[in-house]
């Protein structure tokens, strides 16, 4: 049988999973996956942690001991999550170790509500850095404007950073320059910048979602011949910039001292309208130095037949110029669509963190009157 998976991997493409729980580390699945479809990586967010806590049995025994301490509603979220998130950076270390330490991360979010707040999502992300206590994990920090320069003071400690929800290329620049002032500042305070990883994750399929619905608007030929094509046109200028950048001399410097580059990260790459190809945004979005981060079930599609053709993005980039331009031309305006889906993406995260909330609320409850 063809691998395609491990295709996809010698293009440069690190494989990661979009997806934790607590059956999924008990039963050895992700052991499996890591052993099996070359994933590399594990990615992790409020809305994955509401539905893992909210279908799981495996859960109650630590909710019990919890509820049986009287602790908050909080903590419980913060202790049952990075439980889960230790395990699988345990689970992942062998890829850790195996890359020297580029891969085999794991990443947990701050509280989404703290998206706006600066110097409290540094201390979020403080905390969790001590409570996981793994070099392989990464926090995810959101890029809006608050999430920037926490950015670079959470690199400067020495912390590994995941950047989330980035849709636009300006606010992307503004990421990149964000981790070289981080490592840059890291440096100077002493740190080993070959054990500080980070990764930028560029939002997806979101992008023809709301693309796309503004074009159903519209109804003209011209609107129907672009549909699904914003989403990919805009990944690929982003690996533009990120090429640029990290050929600068500013980059080299920090090269020069060990640090590892910011790789792109594809989030939201699941095809969400069933007219689309199941794993176009993997094939479509092939370059060296990336990452993919996959629901199983679009892993397990690109592993039956996904098609590597080699490096999909560096020679793609006025093909890309051209959509965003015909885009334009239609009215549908670039700035407008990636501030609605920063927004929505930050509203969204908010609301799977409150479901949580009230998720493990109700079972310490249950727990106490057991």
């Amino acid at each position: 049988m063809t691998d395609r998976l491990g295709e996809l991997s010698a293009a440069g493409v690190a494989v990661w999973l979009d997806d934790l729980s607590r059956p999924r580390l008990e039963s050895g699945g992700l052991d499996q996956l890591r052993r099996e479809k070359h994933v590399v990586g594990v990615t992790t967010n409020p809305t994955i942690f509401a539905k893992a806590l909210g279908d799981a049995a495996s859960y109650d025994g630590q909710l019990r001991d919890l509820a049986l301490r009287g602790v908050t509603v909080e903590e419980a979220v913060r202790m049952l999550t990075t439980y889960d998130v230790r395990w699988a950076t345990d689970v992942m270390k062998p890829a850790y170790e195996a890359s020297a330490g580029v891969d085999g991360r794991v990443s947990i979010e701050v509280d989404p509500r703290l998206a706006h707040e600066t110097e409290k999502t540094i201390a979020e992300a403080k905390s969790l850095w001590w409570l996981v206590d793994r070099p392989n994990l990464f926090i995810k920090i959101p890029a809006t404007r608050a999430g920037l320069p926490a950015i670079t003071a959470t690199l400067a400690q020495g912390i590994s950073v995941n950047v989330t929800l980035i849709f636009s290329l300006q606010r992307y620049a503004e990421v990149m320059d964000a981790f070289l002032a981080g490592l840059e500042q890291a440096k100077a305070n002493g740190h080993d910048l070959t054990r500080i990883g980070s990764v930028a994750s560029f939002f997806v399929s979101r992008v023809d979602s709301e693309v796309d619905k503004r074009l159903d608007k519209i109804g003209s030929e011209e609107a129907k011949a672009l549909k699904g094509k914003a989403a990919i046109a805009n990944a690929r200028l982003a690996y533009e910039r990120y090429a640029a950048v990290f050929s600068s001399d500013r980059w080299q410097r920090l090269a020069d001292a060990g640090a590892h580059p910011q790789r792109p990260l594809w989030a939201s790459t699941s095809t969400k309208n069933p007219d689309f190809r199941d794993v176009i945004y993997v094939e479509e979005m092939i370059a060296p130095g990336v990452v993919n981060t996959m629901p199983e079930p679009t892993i397990h599609a690109y592993a039956d037949h996904g098609e590597t053709r080699g490096d999909t993005v560096t020679g793609m980039y006025e093909d890309a110029r051209r959509v965003l331009d015909d885009l334009a031309a239609l009215g549908i305006e670039y700035d407008d669509v990636v501030d609605t889906l920063e927004r929505e993406g930050v509203e969204k995260f908010e609301a799977s963190w409150l479901e949580l909330l009230q998720t493990v609320e109700n079972q310490l409850s249950n727990a106490t009157n057991a």
